[in-house]
């Protein structure tokens, strides 16, 4: 499908399959059933079906798939909605939702692919209804979504870059450039990685060392 990659995502009435694929597929599905389960009720999530090895069965939701709403000239509204949830996922202790961190470090819930690539929306109230895909999900940095989330933007909607500015307003922080961009090769790094373990095919290690070279030559978007 197009928005997976690490799984393969079918759907039959009100339920939505996912069978994961690549290295620690159990462990993934696993993680991702653990956290779901604990966040039920905090955030606009799935609900768990079953899990059962690598594959895990979640509740539809309804929504509008954010990257399509960018595509239609929304990118402010879809933006400024990650934004908000992002502060609220944040606000989360990651040792409720199972994904607890170092001792002493400052640590908040990450997603770990947080963007509108994994967000469903309601464009009429301009927020988010679902998020999709907590295979990732850890204890880190706030910077790291929010990272991301930017990542996306530019990698996949370079056109709509200029509306990232709402991102930040829905978050209510800017962290410096140079925390978001070392954020965001780190973590092309570790899909890098992911990508040579799996040894899918050599085409997607190419594509994520070109997306290791971009991130890193890039410029702060004003």
């Amino acid at each position: 499908m197009r928005h997976s990659y690490t799984n393969r995502t079918t759907r039959a009435g009100p339920v939505v399959t996912k069978a994961y694929r690549g290295p620690d597929a159990i462990g993934r599905c696993e993680r991702e059933a653990s956290v779901l389960r604990r966040l039920a009720g905090r955030l606009p999530v799935p609900t768990v079906v079953r899990a059962a090895g690598a594959t895990l069965e979640l509740d539809f939701m309804q929504g509008v798939h954010g990257q399509d709403l960018i595509a239609n000239g929304l990118a402010d509204q879809v933006l400024l909605a990650c934004g908000v949830l992002l502060r609220r996922i944040q606000q989360i202790d990651p040792r409720s939702a199972g994904v607890a961190g170092p001792a002493g470090e400052r640590q908040v819930l990450v997603h770990g692919d947080f963007g509108p690539n994994n967000a469903l929306l309601d464009p009429a109230a301009g927020q988010v209804t679902g998020l999709l895909d907590w295979e990732w999900a850890h204890a880190g940095d706030p910077v790291e979504d929010l990272a991301w989330c930017e990542w996306i933007v530019r990698t996949h909607h370079p056109g709509d870059a200029g509306s990232l500015g709402q991102l930040f307003a829905g978050y209510g922080d800017r962290p410096p450039w140079a925390a978001r961009q070392q954020a965001m090769v780190a973590r092309c790094r570790e899909l890098l990685g992911f990508c040579q373990r799996w040894q899918r095919d050599p085409d997607s290690v190419l594509v994520w060392e070109r997306r290791v070279a971009a991130a890193g030559s890039w410029t702060e978007h004003p």
